[in-house]
């Protein structure tokens, strides 16, 4: 493959603002699907923290910068060691490679609508019946050996000191109203779920979960460059809040999913773990659960989101 004109930014936030106009970007992916000898229309995907483009109806193809290089080499692991032993399918990795700094990866196409568009027009039973489903699969994930991922991610005490730090300034960005942000710093500091050591895509949104047509079926799983090595209870966060925040039967379909109850301790923890999450943003995750600013305090906001 021939040298490829890479985009020049300078930081982070310039490289946002790069993947938010795939006009500039696109004809790069383009350059690099010929270059891997694809020659099926390249169609600019604007999900994710990457630059990602279908290649026509079965492959996905996606760029990583330097700075997020360790993303790169987590998915493409995790990809290896999710294939083939879930009930629902993964992307299977097809090619990869390095030029500049710059890493991509190649991947089948996964079938089904993503369950983002689909979770508004099902009926109750549907979304309790598919909160089953994403819980028996977080359960699979969680069960299966980290194998060499510890090694392609950040260890768990530095990632959740880390996230600690950043607590405050995160949610006071991001819109925490005042009264529950006094709160935060001496809340965060608190416990947190230990355990072994399992896989954690950082998934199981509605985002990034694929269903059929009709709505009943996981179909698909897909993006895991954000992953960690660390307790369960992290991964929880993303059904918990998106699609089950508010609503005692649903946070009940998707433990009954996973094997095992949850209790009151379960959702202090499980706020601490919220608030230090790497992409916390209450007023979006918990928009299936209004009135939950109201909440006097922590606990009493645990409590409201999953009741």
């Amino acid at each position: 493959m021939h040298e490829l004109n890479f985009p020049a930014f300078d930081g982070p936030a310039e490289f946002d603002a790069l993947h938010d106009q795939p006009q500039r970007w696109l004809p790069l992916l383009t350059e690099l699907a010929h270059g891997l000898d694809l020659r099926g229309a390249v169609q600019p995907l604007g999900e994710g923290t990457v630059l990602v483009a279908g290649v026509g109806a079965q492959q996905i193809l996606k760029l990583y910068p330097p700075f997020l290089r360790d993303h790169w080499a987590f998915e493409r692991g995790l990809l290896q060691r999710l294939q083939g032993r879930l009930s629902v399918p993964t992307p299977e990795l097809q090619a990869t490679g390095e030029q500049q700094g710059w890493a991509w990866t190649l991947m089948s196409r996964l079938p089904g609508q993503p369950l983002s568009q689909r979770w508004a027009g099902l009926d109750e039973a549907r979304r309790c019946a598919l909160l089953r489903q994403i819980g028996a699969l977080a359960a699979q994930v969680h069960a299966l050996p980290v194998g060499d991922q510890p090694a392609l991610a950040p260890s768990w005490a530095d990632f959740l000191a880390r996230q600690r730090t950043g607590c405050m300034a995160r949610q006071r960005r991001t819109g925490l109203p005042e009264h529950l942000l006094a709160q935060v710093e001496d809340f965060v500091a608190g416990p947190v779920p230990e355990g072994p050591d399992v896989l954690l895509t950082g998934e199981y949104t509605p985002m990034n979960l694929l269903v059929d047509a009709e709505g009943e079926r996981l179909t698909g799983m897909f993006d895991f460059g954000d992953g960690l090595v660390g307790p369960a209870a992290y991964d929880w966060g993303g059904p918990l809040c998106f699609l089950a925040a508010g609503h005692a039967g649903r946070v009940a379909a998707f433990f009954e999913g996973y094997g095992q109850p949850f209790d009151e301790a379960a959702r202090l923890t499980q706020l601490r773990l919220l608030l230090l999450h790497r992409y916390s943003h209450l007023p979006i995750q918990l928009g299936s659960c209004p009135g939950w600013e109201q909440a006097a305090s922590l606990p009493e906001l645990a409590r409201r989101i999953w009741p």
